[in-house]
C-alpha cells in the first residue's frame, strides 16, 4: 500500500486501465467461448487437491477453467479459447486469468487475499443482473451485469452469492497492482514470477501443475487421514501432531 500508484479503496473505476477496454469491447466473443467451456462441462473444480489457492472455494459450488496463470496460457485455453487467449496475450498487466461460474445457489465465504501485489477484475459474461448475485467489498456490494468490468482490491474482506436461479460465469483477471517505483514493481514481478507462478494448477493433463501444488497434492492427503484421527481419538491425534513437530524440530536444529 505505501508504493501504491491507485488509491487504498474497496473498488477502482475500470477507467484507471484503459489497457483493459479491449476486453469490454470484445467481450459477447469472450462469452461464446466461455459459454462453450461451460456448456461442455470443462469450467470446474478440482477433483485431485492441486489448486492450493481455491481449493477452499469448490466446496460452496465455485468452479473455473484457467487461461493463463502468471506465465503463458494454458496449452488447453489456447486450444479451446484461442480468441480469449490471443485477448489476453496483449495486456502485459495481467497476470492470471480465468472463466469463474458461480452456480445457483452458490457462495463464497468471507477471505481476503494477502498479496497486495495485484487487483481483481470481473468481467460479467453470463449473468442474472440483479441484485441476488452479487459481490460484497468491505460491505459495498456489487452486481454483475453481462459486459460490464468492475475491479477491486482483494486484499479487502470480500464474499459472493448467487441467490437466483440464473448461472453467473464471469472473465476474472488478476492485474498487475501500479507502483510508484520502478524498483517496487520489479521486486513485484520477480515475487510474481517465481513464487506464485510455482502455484499453477492445470485444466487438464495437458497442462502445468507447479510446485506448490504438486507438493500440496500430498500435504492436503496428510490432513485427511489427520481429521480421521481426530475424529476416532482427539488425544491419540494431538499426541502425533506434537510429536511430528517435535520430530521437525530436532531435525532442523539438531
Amino acid at each position: 500500500y505505501i508504493f501504491s500508484k491507485v488509491p487504498s479503496t474497496p473498488y477502482l473505476s475500470p477507467a484507471q486501465f484503459p489497457e483493459m477496454r479491449v476486453l469490454e469491447e470484445n467481450w459477447q466473443v469472450i462469452r461464446e467461448e466461455a459459454l462453450a467451456m461451460r456448456n461442455g462441462g470443462s469450467i470446474k473444480a478440482s477433483s485431485q487437491f492441486n489448486d492450493v489457492g481455491f481449493n477452499s472455494f469448490f466446496k460452496s459450488g465455485w468452479k473455473r477453467f484457467y487461461l493463463k496463470w502468471y506465465d503463458e496460457a494454458h496449452p488447453s485455453a489456447a486450444v479451446l479459447c484461442p480468441r480469449t487467449t490471443e485477448l489476453l496475450k496483449g495486456i502485459g498487466t495481467i497476470k492470471a486469468a480465468m472463466f469463474a461460474e458461480l452456480p445457483p445457489g452458490s457462495r463464497l465465504v468471507r477471505h481476503r487475499d494477502p498479496f497486495a501485489g495485484s487487483l481483481r477484475y470481473h468481467l460479467g459474461l453470463w449473468t442474472p443482473g440483479v441484485e441476488g448475485c452479487y459481490i460484497d467489498v468491505d460491505g459495498q456490494r456489487y452486481h454483475w451485469r453481462d459486459g460490464e468490468a468492475v475491479v477491486f482490491d482483494e486484499t479487502f474482506i470480500h464474499y459472493a452469492e448467487n441467490t437466483t436461479d440464473h448461472d453467473r460465469v464471469i472473465l476474472f483477471c488478476d492485474i498487475e497492482r501500479p507502483l510508484k517505483y520502478r524498483w517496487a514493481s520489479a521486486v513485484n514481478r520477480w515475487f510474481a514470477k517465481n513464487l506464485l507462478a510455482a502455484a499453477s494448477s492445470p485444466n487438464d493433463a495437458g497442462d502445468k501443475t507447479g510446485g506448490i501444488n504438486r507438493a500440496f497434492k500430498y500435504i492436503y492427503q496428510i490432513r485427511v487421514i489427520g481429521k480421521r484421527l481426530k475424529a476416532w481419538d482427539k488425544r491419540v491425534y494431538y499426541l502425533v501432531k506434537w510429536a511430528i513437530f517435535g520430530g521437525l524440530a530436532l531435525w532442523i536444529f539438531w
